[in-house]
């Protein structure tokens, strides 16, 4: 695991870092291609220099978000969270992560992308990338 992440995780109180810990192993598990590291102030996974997926403490948990989860038609994944196309859920215990729901989700953070890398060349437009893009 990327160290800084895993300070990152270290960093959280007992219950939140088990939610951080368990995130990144399965994240990491199957984006075993993708870059990640500290981004923003919180982890963050890419391909080919996109953002795919993160998770960042909040006051109310652990935030799992998806950059262009607003596309994936999960009703589990709250849109609207944050900026553009994101989806996101909370979790406040390991407990709660459903491994087959991140699974799922991981899948389609690699066939449904948003091209965010190039948001400000485009000048805030923003276009998805085609699946042979990747």
């Amino acid at each position: 695991m990327n160290k800084e992440i895993q300070a990152y995780n270290d960093s959280q109180s007992l219950a939140d870092r088990e939610v951080c810990n368990r995130l990144s192993v399965e994240i990491n598990n199957y984006l075993d291609a993708g870059e990640s590291k500290i981004w923003h102030a919180h982890p963050v996974w890419f391909i080919n220099g996109n953002p795919i997926v993160g998770y960042s403490k909040l006051k109310a948990g652990v935030r799992l978000m998806f950059w262009s989860g607003a596309d994936f038609d999960e009703p589990d994944l709250k849109i609207n969270t944050g900026k553009f196309k994101d989806a996101s859920i909370t979790y406040t215990s390991a407990e709660q992560i459903n491994v087959d729901d991140v699974t799922r989700w991981l899948v389609k953070s690699k066939e449904i992308q948003w091209d965010y890398k190039n948001l400000v060349k485009r000048k805030g437009v923003l276009i998805r990338l085609d699946h042979d893009e990747e």
